[in-house]
C-alpha cells in the first residue's frame, strides 16, 4: 500500500510531466477561478439588463420615472418616482365622481394601437 501513492519522476527533468501533480498543487484552485468567472458574468448580466431596459434613471436623483405594473391577479399599479420620492398607487375600477374638464379624445385603431387627440 505504501507504493500505491508513490509519484514517478523522470530522471533529469526539472518540471513534472503533463498530467503529473506536484506536492504543492491543489485541486480546488480551479474551483476558485470558476467562482471568479461566475462573479464577472453576473455583474456583466446585471449591467446588460439595466442598459437594455433603460433602468439607469432609477439611480439618478433628478429623474422622473413612471411604471405601470399588472400583477397575475389583474391588479394594476402605477409607480412614479420624482427625485428621491417614490409613490405607488393601485388602480381601481370605481367610477370617478366630481367636477372636471374634458382634455381630449382617445381612439383605438384597427391594429390595436391607441391615439390621443387633445382638445384645443
Amino acid at each position: 500500500m505504501r507504493f500505491m501513492h508513490a509519484k514517478r519522476r523522470v530522471i533529469g527533468a526539472s518540471k513534472p510531466c503533463f498530467g503529473e501533480q506536484t506536492e504543492t498543487s491543489d485541486p480546488l484552485t480551479g474551483v476558485a477561478n470558476l467562482f471568479d468567472v461566475g462573479l464577472v458574468f453576473i455583474v456583466g448580466l446585471i449591467f446588460t439588463l439595466f442598459s437594455a431596459y433603460h433602468l439607469q434613471d432609477l439611480f439618478s436623483k433628478d429623474s422622473e420615472l413612471t411604471i405601470m405594473k399588472k400583477s397575475k391577479s389583474g391588479q394594476m399599479e402605477i409607480i412614479t418616482k420624482k427625485g428621491t420620492k417614490i409613490d405607488a398607487r393601485k388602480v381601481t375600477k370605481k367610477q370617478a365622481q366630481g367636477l372636471g374638464e374634458r382634455l381630449g379624445t382617445a381612439y383605438r385603431l384597427e391594429d390595436g394601437s391607441m391615439v390621443y387627440v387633445p382638445d384645443e
